[in-house]
């Protein structure tokens, strides 16, 4: 069976596509039957590319940045398994759109597979410096690990 997963930032240009690379190539290291994509709960940079500081930060470490920016969609909710938010602001934002229990049931946070729980959520580094990509990486990095876990025990 092949798990579907959403991983939803406010843009869809930073840490959502970031997220949705190093799952996609994590996942496949494993030979675990994933797909992944990312989507912004605004759909100000539809139709472009990665942010080009993520792309360059996340090819540094491996991680090949290819999606394309485009909003969340409530059919989403049918389309996909988990629907993982990197905020708080995003987590509600898809609460809000949910239409049923089933729909509410998909939505995680990606703090719920962080290691490092001295974060709360995975920070926005648009306004900020190489350090905050590298960080988003880092976290993205780590909680990737423990939710392809997660899934390998599911499908085991």
């Amino acid at each position: 069976m092949k798990n579907r997963l959403l991983f939803v930032c406010l843009g869809n240009i930073c840490r959502s596509p970031a997220a949705e690379a190093i799952v996609a190539k994590m996942a496949d290291e494993k030979g675990l039957n994933l797909e992944v994509d990312s989507a912004g709960t605004s759909a100000w940079h539809a139709g472009e590319r990665a942010d080009r500081r993520m792309r360059l930060t996340a090819r540094e470490r491996g991680y090949n940045i290819t999606s394309i920016s485009r909003p969340f969609i409530p059919s989403d909710f049918e389309e996909f398994d988990m629907i993982i938010a990197m905020d708080d602001q995003n987590y509600f934002h898809l609460r809000e759109q949910a239409r049923t229990q089933q729909e509410v049931e998909k939505i995680f946070r990606m703090r719920e597979f962080f290691k490092d729980q001295s974060f709360d959520h995975v920070p926005d580094p648009y306004y900020g410096g190489a350090d905050g990509f590298n960080q988003v990486i880092d976290l993205l990095e780590g909680a990737s690990v423990n939710l392809i876990d997660h899934l390998s025990k599911q499908e085991g």
